[in-house]
């Protein structure tokens, strides 16, 4: 079964625009989005597109634009993940719709034709929203591309949540997490640092992130919310160095304290049956005390 991907998404944003033309064009024409967000990665999907490439054709178009004071050289909008694989199998040329936007509309088509992914990084949405905030300022007033409400500077963040369903400060969150350092922000998409308290570490120095993150690969931890707000107000207040950074990070947190567990079923046996695990824990723990006590009185005669 051919890999098509849906593109209804791009229809719906390309419906206002003109199509200059609907043409097959030499691959080495085509170049990638020079601020694409979007990561495109040789992974599983990757292969599945790519055996459906070699077996099938790209089935739907890509979505390109003519490059400024260039001829016949073109800039992809939407459908990078084509190219790359139409790359791979070796294919010359790849069937294109040609419009022309200026920077500031393709940057907003760019960044819309792919947020509704099903798999996306909160980097490729740091990326992607900052990318499209700022085209939409440049812009000033604007039609929408997707929408058809005017937006405002002091408007943009929401107009760029309503897309995806976020609110404006959820948007302003990812935009921050554009200040990490890449190696920070690569735990973050790796799930091993929580949106929060990345965005509390965008507040640190580069340097500061860098102390930070020698510790994190030196210690194997990464910070807590908690921990991150600490580093956050010291570095505020000029006090975060390494020794403050590694005191913070190996500081044991309250849910790595350990615990011993006992399965309820090895328990219950020993006592009466109508006790909660409430009631269990207490006796066990009188038990202990007892047997705490009368230990140390033994000991005393």
């Amino acid at each position: 079964m051919p890999y098509k991907k849906k593109d209804k998404e791009v229809d719906n944003i390309m419906k206002n625009e003109k199509t200059i033309s609907s043409v097959n064009i030499p691959i080495e024409k085509l170049h990638p989005f020079e601020e694409n967000p979007y990561k495109v990665l040789d992974n599983d999907e990757m292969n599945m597109l790519t055996d459906s490439i070699q077996e099938h054709g790209i089935l739907n178009p890509i979505i390109a634009r003519p490059i400024e004071n260039k001829t016949n050289e073109y800039e992809v909008i939407s459908g990078h993940r084509r190219l790359h694989a139409a790359q791979k199998v070796g294919i010359n040329e790849i069937p294109a719709l040609i419009y022309a936007l200026d920077r500031n509309a393709a940057v907003i088509a760019l960044v819309d034709s792919n947020l509704h992914r099903e798999h996306i990084l909160p980097s490729e949405k740091a990326n992607a929203y900052k990318l499209k905030m700022e085209a939409l300022n440049r812009q000033g007033e604007r039609t929408d591309l997707a929408l058809s409400q005017v937006a405002t500077k002091l408007d943009t963040a929401a107009e760029i949540g309503k897309q995806s369903n976020e609110s404006r400060d959820q948007v302003f969150r990812y935009i921050r997490l554009t200040n990490l350092i890449p190696e920070i922000l690569q735990y973050v998409d790796d799930s091993k640092i929580a949106l929060t308290p990345a965005v509390e570490l965008s507040f640190l120095a580069k340097e500061e992130q860098t102390a930070l993150l020698e510790t994190i690969e030196s210690e194997q931890c990464t910070p807590s919310l908690s921990q991150a707000q600490q580093m956050k107000k010291l570095s505020q207040n000029g006090l975060l160095d390494m020794d403050a950074i590694f005191g913070i990070l190996t500081a044991e947190k309250a849910n790595q304290k350990e615990q011993i567990k006992f399965p309820y079923e090895r328990l219950k046996q020993y006592f009466p049956n109508n006790y909660t695990p409430q009631q269990i824990e207490k006796a066990i723990l009188k038990l202990l005390e007892d047997r705490k006590r009368n230990k140390e009185r033994n000991n005393a005669r």
